[in-house]
């Protein structure tokens, strides 16, 4: 079926989920549909718009949560385990290692349904559905991607960080690092967060819904959205109503042009 009628297949699945007597086998043909779709890239849970904002779509959501209602616990192939989520690479040839052209160390977990592009380097770490990792990205050890996170392309997520998910409520976006950004160690960029394109985030960075971005150099302090080309490293800032005490910042020290990010290293531009 195309991309409408499996999209009306789902939406409709979900609203009536509650007077199922048994488990349709078109629904369970259409979730297993928009799930192979993610799983190869065709479809993702986040797309941008023209003007570049993000659009979620909520369906493909509703096609994960669907997917639990529909599948038993089974053994996981491979791994002490017990899930209804399948691991992406259960019955993966060499063939199909091949032609993926990706690389993913003894001890990463991808689950079914999250997508890696080609050339992508998976460390130790976890990916969880629906998730969305662009070509060339690196995943490094200990680092979470949460359930429908979208990692763009040519982006190193370090060691330890966590790129929030999120799965419900249905309207409510996931986490969104831009094409070519740095994530550094210990991170964690949570509660629907845009990370423009060719950012970099320092060790230690804490960004949610609610943490101020403050821009060193303009003083303009927004929430959410990280510009493209900042470099970003921890702050404090002290609210007039917090009676003095303290409360964590992302602060931009500077923003670079895109050649300037291409020629110079991480530890350069986080020099001040």
């Amino acid at each position: 079926m195309n991309d409408t009628t499996l999209q009306k297949t789902i939406e409709d699945a979900y609203a009536s989920r509650e007077t199922w007597k048994n488990n349709p086998p078109a629904i369970i043909k259409a979730v297993n549909d928009a799930l192979q779709a993610l799983d190869e890239g065709r479809l993702r849970i986040a797309s941008k718009n023209d003007d570049g904002s993000w659009h979620v779509h909520q369906w493909l959501k509703q096609a994960i949560l669907l997917s639990f209602m529909l599948r038993d616990n089974d053994m996981v192939n491979g791994f002490m385990a017990y899930d209804k989520v399948p691991l992406k690479f259960a019955n993966w040839t060499k063939e199909d290692w091949d032609k993926a052209s990706i690389r993913v160390v003894p001890g990463a977990v991808v689950r079914q349904s999250a997508y890696l592009g080609r050339n992508v380097v998976v460390m130790p770490s976890f990916v969880n559905v629906g998730a969305h990792v662009g070509d060339g990205t690196m995943i490094d050890t200990w680092a979470t991607v949460g359930s429908c996170a979208q990692v763009g392309a040519r982006c190193h997520i370090s060691g330890g960080a966590g790129i929030g998910g999120v799965l419900e409520p249905l309207q409510a976006a996931p986490v969104i690092i831009e094409d070519e950004c740095f994530i550094g160690a210990r991170s964690e960029v949570a509660e629907g967060v845009v990370i423009g394109q060719g950012s970099v985030l320092s060790m230690g960075v804490f960004i949610g819904a609610s943490t101020k971005i403050i821009d060193r150099e303009t003083g303009e302090v927004t929430h959410g959205f990280v510009p493209p080309y900042s470099v970003v490293v921890p702050g404090m800032a002290t609210p007039k109503q917090a009676g003095g005490a303290s409360l964590a910042a992302a602060v931009i020290v500077k923003k670079v042009d895109a050649q300037t990010r291409a020629k110079t290293s991480i530890n350069d531009l986080l020099r001040d």
